[in-house]
Order: structure tokens, then sequence, then C-alpha cells
């Protein structure tokens, strides 16, 4: 219900600054309107998105982790949301396995940044989707 209520929030705003920007915009404001809907709208989908496969406590974690890091916020929800599309997750994501894809996540960071990384096998993908599908075999 609360999330109801945000998107609702979020279009009145939306529609607020819409009519702000037309009045004094011209022909050009349609262009860049219709762009912010769908921004918006991508938005509130991976909000929603998010909001059916993390618990309360894992959401503010990552809600703390955008404060700090918004790129890392990103990356996350990012490979939750691939995860949950695929049918890998099958529960909410709890707090403590929220922190073992951070740590996957910044054990990767941390090989690809001061060491030679040797892709093997045609040079293919990351060995980390591997690790994170077994964490989230769980869920």
């Amino acid at each position: 219900m609360a999330d109801a209520d945000l998107e609702d929030l979020r279009r009145a705003r939306l529609q607020q600054l819409q009519q702000q920007g037309g009045g004094g915009g011209g022909g050009g404001g349609g262009d860049s309107s219709e762009q912010d809907g769908k921004q918006q709208r991508e938005a509130d989908q991976r909000t929603h998105i998010l909001s059916q496969i993390l618990l309360p406590d894992a959401a503010d974690r990552l809600g703390r982790i955008r404060l700090v890091k918004e790129s890392r916020a990103t990356d996350i929800e990012n490979r939750l949301i691939a995860l949950a599309r695929s049918g890998q997750i099958r529960q909410k994501v709890t707090e403590e396995q929220l922190k073992d894809i951070l740590g996957a996540v910044a054990e990767k960071e941390e090989e690809s940044k001061g060491r030679i990384v040797v892709n093997r096998r045609g040079g293919g993908g990351w060995d980390d989707d591997d690790e994170l599908e077994e964490l989230m075999k769980d869920v």
C-alpha cells in the first residue's frame, strides 16, 4: 500500500514538473517530457521489482549503499533484477544474502583493479556469475 502511495506522489510530482516545464519550453518540451516519463516508468518498474524480491532489511541496506556509492547499488540492483527475471530467485532476498552478494561483487572489483585477469576457455564470461548463482540457489 505504501508503494502505491509513493507511486501516486511520484506521478503527481512528475505531472507538476511537466506543467512547469511545458509553459516556458515551447515545442522542445514535449520530447523531454516524453523521455522523462519513460525514465520515470522504468525507475518505478525497477522499484516495484526490487520491492517484490527484497525483504525490508535488505532494501534498507541497499538504500544505505546507494547513499555512499550509487554505482555499486545500481550494479547490485541490476544483478538482482536479472536473477529475478531468469527465475533464479524463489524467495525474498534477506539482508544476509545481500551481504554475500555484496562480498562477491567487492571481491570481483578487487581482483580486476590490481591484478592481471586471465580469461580462459575462449575469454568468455565471469566466474562470479556462477558464484552468484550458487549463492542464490538457497534464496
